[in-house]
């Protein structure tokens, strides 16, 4: 198994300050290799650990596998360098018997980098993948007292962003009793939604009904994709949903929430999954999704990738 953080000598510099030279830890990021039945599907770029979940993952959000029965096994392939050793980076998939190889069309024209999810799509027709998967009649619903508590609770699982800072995170919580099912970290943000969707398949979990998808960035539209993928009806994040994401959540039936920070968050749609308290003053509207021109200044940040 390849590294899953390196140390090196930085120079911290403070302005006013003399320059402080000490070792530092960075997250590792090694290249990936997921072949199926022998046949190279596709590079990304990954934070090396949880990679069996990662390629099973991966086969979900491509439409490939939709149960843990369709995974047959995965193996390290040997001599992976000229010089015959093994880099842990080139992963073999096999399917279950009768599970139809994937479609040449899913191949990747290049290799995906840890910032996205759908770099080297051969069509952009192919990225609404069909899920296997009604999220919209997920009879899912969640208490806002406790949604609350799930960035803080993802935010202590992370192991090796503690050592590092560099590291997303995605984790799948209960939504009746907020049990912490399964937590992934990865330099990439889709790369830790398929290894926590791969955990999942391995489990033979899916579709996964009934949770939360708390991830440590933005609700992009791949990872509102994956969720549909899954199965998974809300995906909640800690920064801003793109307009594409609300776009595929909106038709799909899935409860996008972003800006879950503290005590308080933004329902972009699906608000009648989030039950609250009676209080004395309740929201004249929450018949339908926030339209998407809506200012949120209080919410205006950069968002990381």
């Amino acid at each position: 198994m390849g590294r899953i953080t390196v140390r090196r000598r930085v120079t911290r510099l403070t302005v006013g300050t003399p320059a402080i030279q000490r070792e530092d830890v960075l997250a590792a990021e090694e290249p990936l290799e997921i072949r199926v039945g022998g046949r190279a599907m596709a590079i990304t770029m990954r934070t090396p650990g949880h990679d069996f979940d990662l390629a099973a993952g991966f086969l979900v959000s491509e439409g490939v596998i939709s149960t843990g029965e369709h995974f047959g096994a995965a193996r390290y392939c040997a001599g992976a360098t000229v010089e015959g050793l093994n880099t842990y980076n080139v992963l073999d998939v096999t399917l279950a018997p009768g599970v139809a190889p994937p479609d040449p069309s899913l191949e990747r024209n290049f290799y995906t980098t840890s910032s996205c999810g759908l770099c080297g799509k051969a069509s952009i027709d192919a990225v609404r993948t069909l899920s296997a998967y009604d999220v919209a009649h997920d009879h899912l619903t969640v208490r806002d007292e406790l949604l609350v508590t799930f960035p803080d609770r993802l935010r202590e699982g992370q192991d090796v962003f503690e050592k590092t800072g560099g590291l997303h995170a995605a984790a799948l919580f209960d939504a009746a009793t907020g049990e912490l099912l399964v937590l992934r970290e990865d330099v990439g943000r889709h790369n830790a939604v398929d290894k926590v969707v791969g955990w999942a398949v391995k489990e033979n979990r899916l579709p996964l009904r009934g949770t939360v998808l708390m991830v440590s960035g933005r609700a992009s539209f791949e990872l509102t994709q994956k969720a549909s993928m899954a199965g998974i009806p809300m995906p909640a994040a800690v920064s801003a949903p793109s307009s594409l994401a609300i776009e595929l959540a909106a038709e799909m039936g899935i409860t996008i929430v972003g800006f879950l920070r503290g005590n308080s968050m933004v329902i972009y749609t699906g608000p009648e999954r989030i039950t609250s308290a009676p209080t004395d003053s309740t929201p004249s509207d929450l018949s339908g999704a926030l339209p998407l021109t809506t200012e949120l200044p209080s919410t205006r940040e950069t968002s990381t990738a």
